[in-house]
C-alpha cells in the first residue's frame, strides 16, 4: 500500500535532512521532486498543484528556514497537508436515532461492492450491531448467490429474490423482513454496471427516493487510480453520496485514488478494505495514513490490532516467562499465531516507526513464518521446551519433517537464542519505561 510513493518521498526528505540549513532554492527543488512523485502515483493534477502550492507557502517562511531543524519542519508541514488532503480526521458512519439505519452501497461492477457489503455487515456485527443484508444486484451473474454465501458463513440475516424481480421491489421486501427480524442496520447491495449510465442511475435514484437511506456509500477500487476518482465525481454529480468505501487498498502501490478522492468529490473515505478476509475492513484515519506514507509508522493502529487479536491473560503469562528467560519454541509458535491474526506481517512492520524500509534480508514474510511454523511443529515437545538438546542428528530429522534444510533449522535456533536474550533485556527496559502491560510480547 503506497509503497512506490512512500519510498520516493522518504528518499526526497532524506536528502533534505542531509543539507542541514535550507534555502528557498532547496525547498523548491524538493517540492519539484514531491510534485513528480505525486503525479507518478496517479494523484489528480489539480490536487497536486494545490498541495504543492500550500506546502511551499508554509515551508519558505522565516520560522521554518531559520529553525534549528528546517528539514524536519518541512516534513511536518507535508505530513499535515497530506492529512488535510485525505480529510483531516476520521469520518465515522452515522446511525439513525431510531433504528433501523439503512445504508445503501453503490458503485460499478468489479469495484468489490458485494464483498464490501458482507465485510461491512461483519464489522458492524463485531461492534454489537444487528446487521441485515439485502442482495439487490440483479444484473451481475451470481452476485446474489455470492452475498448469500457470505451472509450464511458469518451468520448474518439475508434477503433477496429472483433476479427477474425489480430491484426496488427486492429492497422494499428486504426492509420489511429486516424489521420483522429486529435488525438495527440494513445494508443494501445495489446493482452496478461496467460504466456509469442513465439506466443504472435511474434505478439508484428510484431506490434512494423511495427508501430514503440514512447513508449512501460509494464503493471504489483503489487500484483503478484516477478512474476511481472520475467515477466518484460522476456519482457525486448525479446521485450524491455520503462517503467512500475504498477496496483493494492493500494492493495499491501508488495511492492516487486515496489521495485525490476527498479533494475532488468533497466526500470523505470512511472505510478501507486492506485484505481479502471478511475482517479486513477498517476505519480510514487520514492522519495515520499520512504518517505511514512518510515512513513514520502507525503505532495507534498497531496497538488497536494487538488489543483485538492478543489474549491479555496469555500476554501477561508470556511477560512473566520472558522476564525469567523461560521463553520456549512453544511460546514462540503461540506468539506467531496471535500475531498473524493481526494481518499480513508486511503491513504490521510498516506500522512500526523506522521499520518501513527494512533491507530485504531483514524482513519476514508470511511465507517465512509458514516455514518457521513447519520447523517448530517438526520438533518433539522436549525439543521445543529445551532447544539446547537439538544436536546434528536431531537437526537433520527436523529438517526432513519440515521440508527444509538442516542449515535453515540451525538459522532458526540461532535467531531464537538471540531473540530470547534480546527479549530479556527488553523486559528489563520495559519496566523502567512503564510500557503498557500485556503489550510486551508483541512489541518484543
Amino acid at each position: 500500500m503506497f509503497d512506490n510513493l512512500s519510498s520516493k518521498l522518504q528518499d526526497i526528505f532524506a536528502k533534505l535532512k542531509s543539507r542541514g540549513k535550507l534555502t528557498e532554492k532547496d525547498v523548491d527543488a524538493a517540492m519539484r521532486e514531491v510534485r513528480l512523485a505525486l503525479l507518478e502515483a496517479d494523484v489528480n493534477f489539480k490536487v497536486v498543484k494545490d498541495f504543492i502550492a500550500k506546502v511551499r507557502e508554509r515551508a519558505v517562511g522565516v520560522e521554518v528556514l531559520e529553525s534549528l531543524t528546517p528539514a524536519q519542519q518541512v516534513i511536518k508541514i507535508v505530513n499535515e497537508e497530506l492529512t488535510r488532503l485525505m480529510g483531516s480526521t476520521e469520518s465515522k458512519l452515522s446511525f439513525a436515532p431510531r433504528p433501523p439505519t439503512i445504508i445503501m452501497l453503490v458503485g460499478l461492477q468489479g469495484s468489490g461492492k458485494t464483498t464490501a457489503a458482507a465485510k461491512l455487515a461483519y464489522n458492524l456485527k463485531t461492534h454489537g450491531r444487528r446487521p441485515f443484508l439485502i442482495g439487490a444486484d440483479v444484473y451481475r451473474p451470481a452476485a446474489i448467490d455470492q452475498l448469500k454465501v457470505l451472509a450464511n458463513e458469518n451468520r448474518i440475516p439475508f434477503y433477496s429474490d429472483d433476479p427477474t424481480t425489480p430491484p426496488l421491489k427486492i429492497v422494499k421486501a428486504g426492509i420489511k423482513a429486516a424489521n420483522q427480524d429486529g435488525s438495527d442496520v440494513i445494508i443494501i447491495d445495489t446493482a452496478g454496471r461496467l460504466h456509469v449510465d442513465a439506466e443504472m442511475m435511474g434505478e439508484l435514484e428510484e431506490i434512494k427516493s423511495e427508501v430514503r437511506p440514512h447513508q449512501i456509500l460509494l464503493v471504489v477500487d483503489a487500484m483503478t487510480g484516477q478512474d476511481a476518482v472520475n467515477v466518484a465525481q460522476e456519482f457525486r454529480n448525479r446521485l450524491d453520496f455520503d462517503g467512500v468505501i475504498m477496496t483493494k487498498l492493500d494492493g495499491d502501490a501508488r495511492g492516487g485514488a486515496a489521495l485525490s478522492i476527498k479533494a475532488v468529490t468533497e466526500r470523505p473515505i470512511k472505510l478501507v478494505s486492506v485484505g481479502e478476509k471478511i475482517d479486513s475492513l477498517e476505519p480510514f484515519h487520514p492522519d495515520r495514513m499520512a504518517s505511514r506514507i512518510l515512513g513514520m509508522g502507525d503505532v495507534l493502529t498497531l496497538i488497536e490490532k494487538a488489543q483485538a487479536a492478543i489474549d491479555e491473560k496469555k500476554a501477561r503469562e508470556m511477560e512473566a516467562k520472558l522476564r525469567k528467560a523461560e521463553f520456549t519454541f512453544e511460546d514462540f509458535l503461540d506468539q506467531m499465531e496471535q500475531m498473524q491474526k493481526m494481518g499480513p506481517i508486511g503491513q504490521l512492520i510498516k506500522m512500526i516507526p523506522g521499520l518501513g524500509k527494512l533491507p530485504k534480508e531483514l524482513t519476514v514474510s508470511d511465507k517465512d513464518l509458514a516455514k518457521i511454523r513447519a520447523i517448530i511443529q517438526s520438533m518433539t515437545i522436549e525439543e521445543r521446551r529445551n532447544p539446547q538438546i537439538i544436536n546434528g542428528s536431531r537437526r537433520e530429522r527436523i529438517a526432513r519433517g519440515s521440508g527444509t534444510e538442516p542449515f535453515q533449522v540451525n538459522q532458526l535456533l540461532k535467531q531464537f537464542n538471540q531473540t530470547r536474550k534480546m527479549l530479556k533485556q527488553f523486559g528489563n527496559m520495559q519496566g523502567k519505561m512503564k510500557m503498557p502491560k500485556g503489550m510486551f510480547p508483541f512489541f518484543g
